[in-house]
């Protein structure tokens, strides 16, 4: 760092834009029990949403601790001089507030990198929570952050953060590593019974997996034709969410881990499995080169302790001895001992990051490399015949955008001129696209262009090897 952490006392102070969402929920409700980390501002366009949302939370109708409406800066000063959190509509306002870290959970790549800049041009550290944003211009803000002595970090209890600091614990310990993820949202509970799969709120068919609960460890293909036949038995089942592939392109900055195959893995596996997965495939696993990140889908029964959306790493065990006394003591060991699996089910989103704000206001640390830098590229492929004039729509729950599927590819096989995808998003076709086709920034209008900028900023240069010091 090149200054004194911007916090000089115990209390840590936050602005949190989309202060309506569930991230900001899950903060919101743990930050109103820990006293050293507290809300100063908090940014929503429905202010009287974020109200509500504090009563049913508990927070008080009146006095300190309570939440009032401010139109201007004059109302967030009164706010905070009676010890009270300032809820505001226009994220400009933001730019003269008091407050130590800006948590950006907007999930607008255009507006959650303003509100960003914003808040380290004006001595804010950042905890970006928003993937979308951090895919396009997160190594642009992280290098602003450190060229002003502050901190621009991804969020403990976000798959990134959680993700990138076991690999950087396993790294300290000098575990070779050969593969690095995290589960899908949501798990694949079959019901031997019934013969069924559930995901989330959608059940299906799938008797098939009755058969296949079991990798087939015995022959060079069994692991790689029983993860294809447990694939076609959920065929019907929509497993992948342009959200993995933005928080995997996240981790890439960080680590240097790249997707072995552009639309990833996402291997149909049980948890005790994944150190047979994830071995080389000279080992029998799907892995083509060490140095891997990827996303795979929990199979497990109705009474199995779910994976929670949890993070993983697959190292090496070279003395078999002390891996196999490991793998007695219940850790996860490849069949043939050369690979283990280590891995935290959970992420608690909001609930855990309070760690994060204290850690980059008191400390000046980041949960994440200090230094990112542009491994990997999240870019679209469409997924049907686009034409001219057609607006790429961004919603739904994990922000996909219409008529495109996210595909990650390792940053020296992007073409030049690859769109990013959440710079696409919301943007016009200015010709026709094929179905198949790798969007290019040509295809499209209307593209922000701070947001052009700032990618390519990241652009400029990467490793192309591997992070060592993360």
């Amino acid at each position: 760092m090149n200054a004194e952490p911007h916090g000089t006392r115990e209390t840590v102070t936050y602005a949190l834009t989309g202060a309506r969402g569930g991230f900001a929920r899950t903060l919101l409700a743990q930050t109103r029990f820990t006293p050293d980390v507290e809300p100063a501002v908090l940014c929503d366009l429905d202010t009287e949403g974020v109200l509500a949302l504090a009563a049913e939370l508990g927070f008080p109708a009146e006095g300190p601790g309570s939440l009032t409406v401010a139109t201007d800066r004059a109302g967030i000063e009164a706010a905070r001089a009676a010890g009270r959190t300032a809820v505001i509509a226009d994220v400009s306002l933001l730019a003269g507030a008091a407050y130590d870290i800006l948590v950006e959970a907007t999930g607008s790549p255009a507006v959650g990198y303003r509100a960003a800049r914003t808040a380290l041009t004006g001595g804010h550290h950042v905890a970006m929570v928003s993937k979308e944003v951090d895919s396009v211009s997160g190594i642009e803000l992280a290098s602003l952050a450190a060229d002003s002595g502050l901190v621009y970090t991804t969020a403990t209890g976000d798959q990134p953060a959680n993700l990138i600091q076991l690999f950087t614990w396993a790294h300290g310990l000098g575990l070779e590593i050969v593969a690095i993820g995290k589960s899908g949202e949501y798990d694949l509970v079959f019901d031997p019974e019934r013969g069924t799969v559930t995901q989330l709120d959608e059940t299906i068919d799938a008797p098939a997996l009755g058969g296949l609960l079991k990798l087939d460890r015995e022959s060079p293909e069994g692991v790689r034709t029983t993860l294809a036949a447990r694939a076609e038995a959920v065929a019907g089942l929509k497993r992948s969410a342009a959200a993995d592939y933005c928080e995997m392109s996240v981790v890439a900055t960080s680590t240097g881990f790249t997707p072995d195959v552009e639309a990833m893995h996402y291997p149909v596996a049980r948890t005790a499995e994944l150190a047979d997965i994830y071995a080389l495939r000279e080992h029998g696993g799907v892995v083509t080169r060490p140095g891997v990140v990827d996303v795979f889908s929990v199979l497990r029964l109705p009474e199995e302790a779910s994976f929670a959306g949890g993070v993983f790493v697959v190292v090496r065990t070279h003395d078999t001895v002390t891996w196999e006394l490991l793998r007695q003591k219940g850790h996860v060991v490849s069949r043939d001992g050369r690979y283990a699996c280590i891995y935290l089910p959970y992420h608690l989103m909001g609930v855990e990051t309070p760690t994060t704000l204290r850690d980059a206001v008191l400390r000046g640390i980041p949960a994440g490399s200090p230094s990112p830098a542009q491994h990997a590229v999240l870019a679209g492929r469409a997924t049907e015949n686009l034409s001219a004039g057609t607006v790429l729509t961004m919603g739904g729950h994990h922000h996909e955008v219409t008529g495109v599927a996210p595909v990650l590819l390792p940053a020296a096989d992007a073409p030049a001129g690859t769109a990013p995808l959440y710079l696409a998003a919301h943007a016009t076709l200015v010709r026709d696209v094929a179905a198949g086709s790798l969007l290019t920034l040509d295809d499209v209008s209307g593209y922000d262009p701070d947001l052009l900028a700032a990618w390519n900023a990241g652009r400029d240069a990467y490793p192309t090897t591997p992070t060592t010091t993360p």
